[in-house]
């Protein structure tokens, strides 16, 4: 019998060390049982990442560049369709600023051969250490404050929040779970799933392209899981929290998106009230935001203009 084929694509973007510890962190997994490689998807760096993913000398490691930055959702659909096309059983994603726990990738293997009809399922995440939003743990605590073990969607006001954050693991989220969005963070596909529901939407740029992409899995009759059996470690920005400028025009923008397209009647009539009093009254650019949504501009929109 055939081992199963996992190809784990990072998208990488200006965060050279940060990438190289990931790379490393993952290069040490244990692939007893099935065969994977290493994609790194460059997203347009200019601080010498490609390069020095170049020089590493792991066997099953490849490197995709991008002329420029294409953002979250088209630099990973990339890396997508290039492992479909080459036949890969499964198909990962995994944020350049983490670090995993030797046995992720085959727990979540494990997970989706438990589960069938899951087409995505994620796994536990923890604040990396010092990377915790609150200044509040004991030192023993460090490493174990969870960012993510599952999440929901308020579909009255269209904002995603994950289960358990800023909570430290006692077990109290160790059972798996169907959940409303698997964090692009790390995620794991079935490639089968992938073939019928597509990749991510390119409109979004970054944020909420996986919450889409859960809803459309959902449609199709596919699961969408939170696995506790595999863990992985963070660093949570916070430059790009809420209130930042990134912020401010991608989540104002990517919300009318997504609420447009999945919401019920009265709360898109509720987030159309709320964008015509971000437009008098919002920050700059949650102003813009708003008035590129109702102007189509998707992707970058005029945050390439910036």
């Amino acid at each position: 019998m055939n081992k199963p084929k996992i190809s784990v694509i990072i998208l990488s973007w200006n965060r050279k060390d940060d990438t190289l510890e990931t790379i490393d962190s993952l290069a040490r997994s244990n692939s007893d049982g099935f065969e994977f490689e290493i994609m790194v998807v460059d997203n347009g760096s200019t601080d010498g990442s490609a390069e020095a993913i170049k020089k590493l000398k792991i066997h099953n490691l490849k490197l995709i560049i991008n002329r420029e930055n294409l953002g979250f959702a088209e630099g990973n659909n990339i890396g997508m369709k290039d492992a479909l096309k080459r036949g890969f059983d499964y198909i990962a994603l995994l944020n350049d600023d983490t670090f995993v726990d030797e046995d992720l990738v085959k727990n979540i293997l494990q997970e989706h051969r438990r589960y069938p009809g899951a087409g995505a399922i994620s796994a536990k995440i923890y604040f990396a250490k010092d990377f915790e939003f609150k200044d509040k743990y004991q030192k023993e605590d460090l490493g174990k404050v969870i960012w993510y073990a599952g999440g929901d969607i308020d579909w009255a006001n269209i904002y995603g929040s994950n289960h358990g954050v800023d909570e430290v693991d006692k077990g109290q989220f160790d059972k798996a779970k169907e959940t409303d969005f698997a964090t692009g963070c790390f995620v794991m596909y079935k490639a089968k799933a992938l073939k019928e529901v597509g990749f991510y939407d390119k409109r979004y740029f970054a944020y909420m392209e996986d919450a889409d992409h859960a809803q459309r899995l959902k449609k199709c009759g596919w699961k969408v899981l939170y696995s506790p059996k595999g863990w992985l470690w963070h660093k949570v920005s916070q430059s790009s929290g809420i209130g930042s400028e990134l912020n401010d025009y991608f989540l104002t923008r990517n919300r009318m998106i997504f609420g447009m397209k999945y919401a019920s009647l009265r709360t898109k009539f509720a987030l159309f009230r709320e964008s015509i009093k971000l437009l008098f009254k919002g920050r700059k650019w949650q102003k813009i935001g708003v008035r590129d949504f109702y102007l189509g501009r998707w992707g970058k929109g005029s945050w390439g203009k910036k």
